[in-house]
């Protein structure tokens, strides 16, 4: 499942790198492409106030970067990527905190997370398995029982024919 991230938002949830920073956007791009190469998944990230001048920032494999030129916003960016993806937007996994952008991903289908929750998976000693780019389960609680009750029984009949 593929992230499309709003990186000045992750930025000011990251410990460690700070919105003042001057090279705030390299920093959090180093520790997206450590993810993406971690996950094997792809990342889109987006970011406000790109400019002629926005640094050549490259993700390297597996990351793609982009500067929003004003009057747009990094949030118009994501709105309007999730419009391109259409029902692909259901396989996505959208960073932000951002309550419109949050909206926005539900609206088209796309999976929610909250910029703190997807910083403590970048942080050192953050999750290997990333279970934040998982989807969550789908089964009922009563389909749940039914399959624990049917693994119960054949575990007991095993049990009763070996003994």
């Amino acid at each position: 499942m593929p992230f499309l991230i709003d990186g000045h938002n992750l930025i000011a949830a990251m410990p460690g790198i700070s919105l003042s920073d001057l090279d705030d956007e390299r920093a959090l791009v180093q520790h997206l492409a450590h993810f993406a190469r971690r996950t094997r998944r792809s990342i889109t990230v987006y970011f406000d106030r790109g400019s002629l001048l926005a640094p050549n920032l490259s993700g390297g494999a597996g990351v793609k970067v982009h500067f929003v030129r004003s009057p747009r916003t990094a949030d118009d960016a994501l709105r309007a990527h999730l419009e391109r993806l259409n029902r692909e937007a259901s396989n996505w996994t959208v960073v932000s905190s951002d309550r419109e952008v949050q909206r926005a991903a539900r609206q088209a289908g796309a999976r929610v997370v909250d910029s703190q929750s997807f910083a403590a998976e970048l942080a050192p000693g953050g999750s290997d398995q990333a279970e934040i780019g998982k989807p969550e389960p789908s089964l009922s609680s009563d389909e749940i029982e039914a399959w624990e009750r049917l693994f119960h029984k054949r575990g007991s009949e095993g049990q009763e024919s070996s003994s």
